[in-house]
């Protein structure tokens, strides 16, 4: 017998051996209980661009919901976890690609390399009581997506699918959100629901959504992680529309114009901008209906600021001297260079960099790269600006964009949509290590990749005739 036959034999027989132990020293709720686990990690452990797709399924709508494995975590990151468990058990009866180390990903590994520096240095640091290296792993699942895509997702087929299980779990997000928005206008409304899927810290939910009730709540309950988590998908959701006939472009349109609308309802002000940032790009590159498209939604985001009070208040709060947000971000800056000279090789990975609280004298800092020095010191951000580099050069496309057709479409949407997280990095920093959110900014970072290294050819079975101005 050949040794990847064999050692394809190890793992049912070694589950089927524990299942047996089981069902003689437990009770048999609790037999069942296991075997409904061994059944969900042989699903995955078997195949595990199973476990990938559930995870681009279920991270966009319900990105941390809850299990217990000894220590609280996402379900999301589960099926991170149990995905590269699958791969490692494939890469030994060598039915997988190793992974393949191109310019970008060269420069991730040496970031990923460098964080086990602020990883030792935080432990000795007495803020926060966080379990550091547990923390680090996480961190480190959340990166893994770019990692995962090449491995499990090598063909334009397979990243359709990829494309496809995102898009469906943005449409569920949107539904979930904006159906809470519309049944009440209350978003103290989705606590008990989001209790139910046992998310961590149900008060602090509470106090979230009760700040200001009439902001649309959404399982990534801060408005701000909302508004990131949509503004990855109305990128990705109009370009799909684009380029494909039938129910896909449906699929694609109702992510598209539903993301946008939740971006509005939540009043995330640094995502409102950054799809600005990325219609002007769209424009400036002559790309088909982008310049008429800014200019629409520019007349129907003035209709809509006119009669609709909560947009009002939050638009009026851009140009308010008062804004207490705007007064803490003035006041983040102020107070870095303390921060940066207290940390010189970063907070590390055992207490998270803290969110401001003027009361209390404590004062995180609302920007992307400057969260990253908090975090992981100066040489931490130097390398992820390299890394970013090492992208753009990779994925940018000279010239116009006189023609989007299914072979460049979501070329074009990942680009931009990576820009457009980047983007919100000048006043937000929830794209740097916001668990979840930050899995899916570096899966879209993967796609844009390997798009732009193997461009999808036309398929005319499912795409949508070239447009053009």
């Amino acid at each position: 017998m050949r040794q990847g036959a064999r050692a394809s034999l190890v793992l049912p027989v070694t589950l089927g051996v524990l299942f047996a132990a089981l069902m003689v020293l437990t009770t048999p709720v609790l037999t069942g209980i296991a075997l409904v686990a061994l059944a969900s990690l042989l699903f995955v452990v078997s195949s595990p661009k199973r476990g990938f797709l559930l995870f681009c399924l279920l991270a966009p709508a319900l990105p941390w919901m809850t299990i217990s494995l000894g220590v609280r975590i996402t379900t999301s990151e589960a099926l991170l976890a149990l995905t590269w468990l699958g791969v490692f058990w494939h890469w030994l009866t060598g039915t997988l690609p190793g992974i393949q180390f191109g310019p970008t990903e060269k420069q991730v590994a040496y970031f990923l390399g460098w964080t086990m520096i602020p990883l030792v240095v935080g432990q000795f640091i007495p803020e926060g009581d966080g379990i550091g290296p547990v923390n680090w792993v996480r961190y480190l699942l959340n990166v893994s997506p770019i990692a995962l895509l090449p491995i499990l997702a090598p063909t334009p087929r397979e990243r359709e699918q990829v494309i496809l299980c995102l898009l469906l779990g943005f449409a569920l997000l949107a539904c979930i959100s904006l159906g809470f928005f519309f049944a009440g206008r209350d978003a103290r409304l989705m606590v008990p629901f989001l209790t139910k899927l046992q998310y961590a810290h149900p008060e602090v939910i509470a106090d979230i959504f009760g700040a200001d009730p009439g902001r649309m709540a959404s399982p990534w309950v801060h408005p701000n992680s909302t508004g990131g988590a949509m503004l990855l998908a109305a990128p990705l959701g109009l370009f799909y529309g684009v380029a494909n006939v039938g129910w896909r472009r449906a699929l694609g349109w109702f992510v598209a114009v539903t993301s946008l609308a939740g971006i509005v309802f939540c009043g995330s002000r640094g995502a409102l901008l950054a799809m600005g940032v990325v219609v002007v790009w769209l424009a400036t590159k002559r790309t088909p209906y982008a310049l008429r498209g800014l200019v629409i939604a520019g007349i129907l985001a003035a209709i809509f600021v006119a009669t609709y009070p909560p947009a009002q208040k939050r638009f009026a709060s851009l140009f308010s001297s008062n804004d207490v947000s705007t007064g803490v971000r003035f006041e983040e800056y102020k107070r870095f260079p303390e921060n940066a000279l207290r940390y010189p090789l970063g907070l590390g990975f055992k207490a998270d960099t803290p969110a401001s609280s003027p009361e209390k004298d404590v004062y995180g800092i609302s920007n992307l790269w400057l969260n990253y020095w908090f975090k992981l010191g100066l040489p931490g951000m130097v390398l992820f600006i390299l890394a970013t580099r090492a992208w753009w050069r990779e994925v940018r496309m000279p010239g116009r964009f006189d023609r989007v057709d299914r072979g460049n479409a979501m070329r074009i949407a990942t680009v931009g949509t990576v820009l457009a997280a980047l983007s919100t990095g000048f006043i937000d920093h929830y794209f740097s290590f916001t668990q979840v959110l930050i899995a899916l900014f570096w899966l879209v970072f993967a796609l844009g990749l390997h798009y732009a290294r193997t461009p999808d050819a036309a398929l005319s079975s499912s795409s949508s005739p070239p447009i053009r101005p």
